[in-house]
């Protein structure tokens, strides 16, 4: 059956993104379109950040757009990092439901928590959050709730994908039995498209979404969320998929 992911692809030299992988071998075509476009922003004000270790009780991430963000300022700081005797690796993590953080060499806290609002910790210094134009309030929310201090920073710009139309378009061309959402970002910047290109085959589709986060957002435009993955990993996902396509 053929599932449409809308996420951009995760590749390496070696091996192909892991949904495709997981959906394939599940007995399914799937396809990636690449909902939302990034760019950098406040790196200088970020590599300052980074450099004041002694600020921080820890370092939050909550997407992998945010963790390359960091790695590109240590990258372009390495004589820095030498020099202060900086260990970034002092810091301790705490992340939400995210791989890629490995690429800074860090061994997180909280990776399988999947949700920013079960992401509770105490803290007495202020915890640092680099994160993109478009967050939601809940984990702010959740720390302030919880005498928590936090210091964000936005360091990425969100918007939508300057092909995203014309990849859809071309996509619904043929039959799709699954669509699968990863952020309320992807919700906002293509629902509608969505919707109006599935016509009368809309109600024969089966949505899918990658966490609880997602799925509320679906809901809240009025969509039947057909399975949510337990947790936000591409074996997850593909097996929330092919239960909900053959039942």
């Amino acid at each position: 059956m053929k599932v449409l992911l809308l996420k951009e692809p995760r590749e390496s030299e070696s091996e192909a993104d892991p949904y495709l992988q997981e959906l394939s071998s599940c007995g399914h075509t799937a396809s990636l379109i690449p909902v939302l476009s990034f760019r950098f922003v406040s790196l200088d004000e970020l590599s300052e950040r980074l450099f004041e270790p002694e600020r921080f009780g820890g370092l939050i991430f909550s997407s992998p757009r945010a963790v390359e963000a960091v790695k590109s300022c240590l990258d372009s700081q390495k004589h820095r990092h030498s020099e202060s005797g900086f260990l970034l690796f002092q810091i301790k993590m705490k992340n939400v439901g995210m791989a890629t953080i490995v690429d800074l060499g860090l061994s997180p806290l909280g990776e399988d928590t999947g949700t920013a609002d079960a992401l509770i910790f105490r803290n007495t210094s202020p915890l640092f959050f680099p994160c993109g134009s478009i967050k939601r309030e809940v984990l702010p929310t959740a720390l302030r709730n919880n005498h928590v201090p936090l210091e964000t920073l936005t360091v990425y710009q969100t918007s939508e994908h300057p092909d995203l139309q014309k990849n859809i378009t071309e996509y619904f061309t043929q039959q799709v039995s699954s669509v699968a959402f990863f952020s309320p970002s992807g919700v906002r910047f293509c629902l509608d498209l969505v919707k109006r290109l599935s016509g009368s085959q809309l109600e024969k589709i089966k949505f899918a979404s990658i966490g609880p986060t997602t799925a509320d957002a679906l809901r809240s435009h009025g969509l039947t969320v057909s399975c949510c993955a337990e947790k936000p990993t591409a074996k997850h996902l593909a097996a929330a998929i092919t239960h909900a396509l053959h039942t």
